[in-house]
C-alpha cells in the first residue's frame, strides 16, 4: 500500500477517533482483520480438505497440503508489515523501513515453502501410484527427482531473495565459481559421496526396501534410505549400517531382491551296497521334480550320479523354485528333501554316513594279530 493511501486512511480515522489515537486504531483494525482473515482461510482450507478426501484425485490433496501452512503465514506477514508501514508513517522510525524487504522476503519464502510442500506430496502420490506397477517409475527414481526439484526451488528462492535485497546475483555466481574450486578441494569426500548418490539414483543398482550384499565389503541387509551422502542399510540383526555413497562406486554389489528364482543345489549320498539302485533312484527323483508345481520347469534341472565318495556314492539335485520368498523357499526345499528321502527308502536303499571297516588278519603260528583300517 502506498504512503498516500495510508495517510488517507489515517485522516479518515482521525475524524472518528482523534488525532492522537488514530494510528493505534488502525493497528487494532489491521490485527483484527488479520485474525479474522486467517480464521477464514483456515476454515476454507479445512472444508476443501474434506471434499478432497472424498475424491479419487490425488492432486487436489497435494495443492491443499501445499497451501495449508504457508497461506496463513503469508496472511500474517502481509498484515504485520502493513501495520509496520502505518507505524512508520506516523512515528518516522528508521528501523521500521526494514519491514519492506522483510515483506518481500516473506512472500518469496512462503511461495518456495508451498512449492516444496507440493513437491513432497507429489512425491508420495507418485510412489503410491507408480512404484508398484510393472515397468513404472521406481521409488528411488521418484525420490531422486523430487530431491533435485526441491533443491532447484530452494536455490532459485535464495537467488531471488538476494536480488531483492540488492545483491548482485552475477557477482555471487562469479564468486561461487572461484570459491567452488577451493570448496571442492576442501570437501572432496563430501562431493564424492554426493556424486556417488547421483550414480545410485541414475544407475539404480538397488532401491529402498531391497536386500543387497557385497562380496568385497561386510555389507548386507535391507536398504532403508538413500541420502545424498549416506545410504542407511538395516542389517538382519536389526542394527543400522551407514555406508558413504562413494563406497558403492568401487565395490561390487549383489542384489538378491531382483532374483528370478531360488536355487536348490544339494548332494545326497547312498551306500556302496545300494549301487544297483542308483539309476532308478535318480530317475524317480527327476520324475518327482518334473511333476512338482513349485519347481520352475523352464529353468535348468539336473539330477545325476556324479561321484564315488569315501563313504558313499553321490548324486546331486540342481533345480530352481518358482518363488523367491525366503520363508516359502525353505518350506519347498524341506518338502523336496523329504520326498527324496522317501524315494531312497522306497527303493530299499539307505542314505550313507561316514563309516570305517576294521579288517583282522589271521595270525600265523608265530605272528601277532595285525589290524588294518579301511572305508566302506
Amino acid at each position: 500500500m502506498s504512503e498516500l493511501d495510508i495517510k488517507q486512511a489515517t485522516q479518515w480515522l482521525e475524524a472518528y477517533t482523534g488525532e492522537e489515537t488514530a494510528w493505534a486504531a488502525q493497528i487494532f483494525i489491521i490485527v483484527l482483520g488479520v485474525v479474522i482473515l486467517n480464521f477464514v482461510v483456515r476454515l476454507v482450507l479445512n472444508r476443501l480438505q474434506k471434499k478432497a478426501d472424498t475424491s479419487h484425485n490425488k492432486w487436489d490433496d497435494a495443492i491443499i497440503y501445499a497451501l495449508r501452512l504457508p497461506l496463513p503465514a503469508l496472511v500474517w506477514i502481509l498484515g504485520i508489515t502493513f501495520a509496520a508501514d502505518i507505524i512508520h508513517a506516523e512515528k518516522k522510525a528508521a528501523i521500521l523501513q526494514m519491514f519492506d524487504p522483510i515483506r518481500d522476503i516473506g512472500i518469496i519464502a512462503t511461495l518456495a515453502w508451498s512449492m516444496v510442500r507440493f513437491i513432497q506430496k507429489a512425491q508420495e502420490n507418485l510412489i503410491e501410484v507408480y512404484s508398484n506397477k510393472e515397468g513404472g517409475l521406481d521409488r528411488t527414481t521418484i525420490t531422486a527427482l523430487a530431491k533435485l526439484i526441491r533443491l532447484a526451488v530452494i536455490i532459485t528462492a535464495v537467488l531471488i531473495t538476494l536480488q531483492t535485497l540488492g545483491v548482485s546475483v552475477a557477482g555471487v555466481m562469479a564468486f561461487g565459481g572461484i570459491g567452488g574450486i577451493a570448496i571442492g578441494f576442501a570437501a572432496k569426500d563430501l562431493l564424492a559421496n554426493f556424486f556417488g548418490g547421483m550414480m545410485i539414483y541414475l544407475d539404480r543398482p538397488f532401491s529402498e526396501g531391497e536386500w543387497i550384499r557385497s562380496p568385497d565389503k561386510d555389507i548386507e541387509g535391507t536398504v532403508e534410505n538413500i541420502g545424498w551422502r549416506l545410504t542407511r542399510i538395516r542389517r538382519f540383526n536389526k542394527r543400522p549400517l551407514y555406508v558413504p555413497n562413494s563406497v558403492f562406486a568401487s565395490i561390487a554389489v549383489e542384489n538378491p531382491s531382483r532374483m528370478l528364482n531360488r536355487r536348490i543345489y544339494e548332494t545326497i549320498g547312498i551306500r556302496y551296497d545300494d549301487m544297483g539302485q542308483m539309476a532308478s533312484i535318480v530317475d524317480a527323483v527327476k520324475y518327482m521334480l518334473r511333476n512338482e508345481p513349485e519347481i520352475d520347469q523352464d529353468q535348468t534341472m539336473i539330477v545325476n550320479f556324479n561321484a564315488f565318495n569315501a563313504s558313499s556314492i553321490d548324486f546331486f539335485v540342481y533345480t530352481f523354485t518358482r518363488t523367491t520368498e525366503w520363508i516359502k523357499f525353505h518350506e519347498i526345499k524341506q518338502d523336496i528333501l523329504l520326498k527324496i528321502a522317501a524315494i531312497i527308502d522306497e527303493h530299499g536303499a539307505e542314505i550313507a554316513f561316514p563309516t570305517q571297516t576294521v579288517h583282522l588278519q589271521a595270525p600265523g603260528p608265530e605272528q601277532e594279530p595285525i589290524l588294518t583300517k579301511g572305508n566302506a
